[in-house]
């Protein structure tokens, strides 16, 4: 009997979403490339199923995983959708995992195939390949030995029809895929991922403000939850995609009016440099109507104002699915918004207590639907059993609530500053450093103090053309927020280290400490007092 809470494969699996827009929209496009090249609902599914095919000679299983290491693009994006056409596992891999890192997320996915690019075959043999035993490999340069059977790409593109019949069909329940978090403070975690958990994070229940009609700019990484769930949720709307490899800030403009999107998502820095660039002609006419920004850490209503979008923002992570949600154009600083219909979100403290309103918690979550969140790290028990405590998610982030349910990131846990029995939040810290209009991007981390705890040290780095004096930067922040949240030291770099999916590199700033470079305000002798 059908459980009404899942909804129909159709609607939901991968497969089943693929084969029903094909047999409906056949000529409709699907996903558009840089080249201006367009690819129909029909010709992705003929690729994807020649794909599927090939990957079946190649003796791949369903409930098989299977490792892809490209960047984005076409081929990466129908091996994906080939892997699970015929029910087996995506994982992919980050295009910037070397050394140990790579070793590491090879040998936990107990992959037997990896699918690369020849540009980063090098990396794959300098390591232990685990179970890999067989490579097929993208790319004109052919590496000349892996130490495992290798294939050129080539051989995904034989069509021998096979009919790609399964053992028994997907289910909303079953692994979709395996995605690996990003590793900062330790090793990468595997996060379990079914195809109703994507559908719940990126469906019409969720991202309610996307039509059949629009068209999402691909801007995060296709190994990436940004990435995937934003293909995800055009896919499951019969919508469209443009697909390019990275965001760029000075052909941002150019790209949504070439590619025809009307819908983005923005994370990390991406908004606030697109505000902090020059008024242009660009900034209106271009067809784009909805800005998804996550976190939202400036004014919504100013780049809603400017750029002439709707603006949203959420909390998301791999491992849940879009439990907080904005109004549109939300004028409460810094909100996360409110929890969607079929979340259950909760703030506690260290025993799971419930903390009141206005104070500081841990966020945790449960949903109505079974398989709505992840399931688990792959063979991490001891990582699932803490994350999954008393049977709430537990995200690991801080937040804050005010009595009308709207919720308010604090901080990462791990990232949060201890000053003389203040505790200060990260977050907060850099959102204040970044309304000075000379500030491009800032990251605020502990370093060790004389007293113990922590004093608060700024990393930024500047708008471009500009200079800065650290001492008025200082009295800046110093008149906008509480006393002990100002920063000691301040450091300006060219560019603050990030992942490919532009999260600030922090463990890496903190690595660095106080380096000669660095402004102290004791010693240039700012007193800052309570006030």
């Amino acid at each position: 009997m059908h459980d009404p809470r899942f909804p129909p494969r159709q609607a939901c699996v991968l497969r089943d979403v693929l084969d029903h827009h094909a047999g409906q929209t056949p000529e409709a496009i699907f996903v558009r490339l840089p080249d201006g090249e367009e690819v129909t609902w029909s010709r992705m599914r003929a690729m994807t199923r020649t794909t599927a095919g090939a990957l079946r000679r190649l003796g791949v299983k369903q409930g098989e995983h299977v490792l892809v290491w490209l960047p984005n693009g076409l081929d990466m994006l129908r091996v994906w959708f080939a892997i699970n056409y015929i029910g087996a596992v995506y994982v992919p891999l980050n295009v910037a995992y070397r050394s140990a890192l790579l070793a590491h997320t090879v040998a936990l996915s107990d992959a037997r195939l990896i699918v690369l690019d020849a540009e980063l075959a090098p990396r794959l043999a300098e390591i232990d390949r685990a179970q890999l035993a067989q490579a097929v490999v993208f790319g004109d340069n052919m590496p000349a030995a892996l130490g495992i059977e290798t294939f050129p790409s080539s051989i995904l593109d034989e069509d021998t029809s096979d009919p790609l019949d399964l053992e028994r069909p997907i289910e909303p329940w079953d692994t979709q895929s395996i995605i690996f978090t990003s590793g900062t403070t330790g090793p990468s975690k595997a996060v379990l991922s079914s195809y109703m958990h994507l559908t719940s994070l990126a469906g019409p229940q969720s991202w309610q403000w996307l039509r059949d009609d629009d068209r999402f700019l691909i801007n995060l990484p296709l190994f990436h939850i940004g990435g995937t769930s934003c293909v995800y949720a055009m896919m499951l709307r019969g919508a469209s995609i443009a697909l390019v490899e990275r965001f760029e800030t000075g052909t941002f403009w150019q790209v949504v009016r070439r590619s025809g999107v009307t819908a983005v998502g923005l994370m990390g820095a991406m908004a606030p440099f697109l505000m902090n660039a020059p008024p242009a002609d660009s900034d209106r006419g271009h067809g784009l109507r909805i800005a998804v920004i996550i976190p939202l850490s400036g004014d919504a209503e100013a780049f809603a104002r400017r750029f002439g979008v709707e603006v949203y923002t959420v909390f998301n992570m791999t491992e849940i699915s879009t439990p907080l949600i904005s109004e549109r154009n939300p004028v409460l600083p810094g909100t996360s918004g409110k929890p969607r219909p079929g979340v259950e979100v909760r703030l506690v403290d260290e025993n799971d207590c419930e903390t009141p309103a206005g104070s500081v918690g841990e966020l945790i979550i449960r949903t109505d639907t079974p398989w709505a969140m992840n399931h688990g790290y792959y063979k991490n028990p001891e990582a699932t059993a803490a994350a999954w405590r008393n049977g709430w998610f537990h995200t690991g982030d801080s937040f804050r609530r005010d009595a009308n349910n709207n919720f308010f990131f604090v901080d990462r846990q791990k990232d949060a500053i201890r000053r003389r029995g203040e505790n200060i939040s990260s977050f907060e810290v850099e959102t204040e450093a970044m309304q000075h209009p000379a500030v491009r991007e800032a990251a605020a981390i502990p370093v060790p103090s004389a007293f113990g705890e922590d004093e608060v040290m700024l990393v930024i780095s500047l708008a471009p053309g500009v200079a800065i004096d650290c001492g008025d930067l200082v009295r800046f922040m110093a008149a906008r927020m509480a006393h002990f949240m100002t920063p000691r030291y301040i450091r300006i770099v060219d560019n603050l280290p990030k992942t490919p999916t532009a999260k600030v590199q922090k463990h890496l700033l903190r690595q660095d400490g106080i380096t000669p470079d660095t402004f102290d305000r004791e010693v240039a002798g700012i007193d800052i007092r309570r006030r």
